[in-house]
């Protein structure tokens, strides 16, 4: 009777130390996992809300966006977000018309939008482009800058307007990927 009472003895601290050995093995992974969030979310990544209307129909006012600057040199057609402090403080979020030395024109009886003399194609627009704002005419994207419009154009402030005008690619926080939440937006902002 003592030799089994000494076996389970013998048993109770080698489950202890299996146990807390695989506590620690779990604290371990769920500090890495933090460590790496916040690195990658500070670095890499962005999630950054949609403010308003201005992009619909592809992003909706309250739509979690996942944002990267990684490598990224802006292109036509892309989504971009930027600030614009004398403007607004929080970042908007438009669409890349234009890049450094293209020609912009906009005619606004057919709501057709011009780039270096081609009417591009714009499926992604809730609806053609009737209101100037402040454009005056084509003008030319000056190096280091891009020019942007919402896709809501109609109910968009973005190049059009003088206090926004050509974005300094400086200010840009980087291109949107896909939209996180809400679930039933979840997904690539590119078709």
């Amino acid at each position: 009777m003592n030799e089994q009472a000494t076996t389970a003895n013998e048993k109770k601290p080698a489950e202890e130390r299996s146990a807390r050995r695989d506590l620690y093995d779990w604290i371990q992974c769920i500090v890495v996992a933090i460590i790496v969030c916040v690195l990658l979310f500070s670095f890499a990544v962005r999630l950054v809300d949609v403010v308003g209307e201005s992009m619909l129909p592809t992003l909706e006012d309250g739509d979690k966006i996942i944002v990267s600057d990684l490598f990224y040199t802006p292109k036509q057609g892309d989504i971009i977000v930027f600030r614009k402090d004398e403007y607004r403080p929080q970042p908007l979020v438009k669409r890349v018309i234009a890049v450094a030395g293209q020609k912009i024109d906009i005619d606004f009886n057919t709501g057709t939008v011009y780039v270096d003399g081609e009417a591009i194609d714009e499926p992604y627009i809730a609806e053609p482009t009737v209101d100037p704002l402040d454009f005056n005419g084509e003008v030319t994207v000056p190096e280091g800058c891009v020019f942007v419009m919402g896709d809501n154009r109609n109910h968009s402030t973005d190049s059009r307007y003088d206090t926004i005008g050509f974005v300094d690619e400086r200010c840009i926080m980087g291109k949107v990927y896909f939209t996180l939440f809400p679930l039933k937006n979840f997904g690539s902002v590119y078709d």
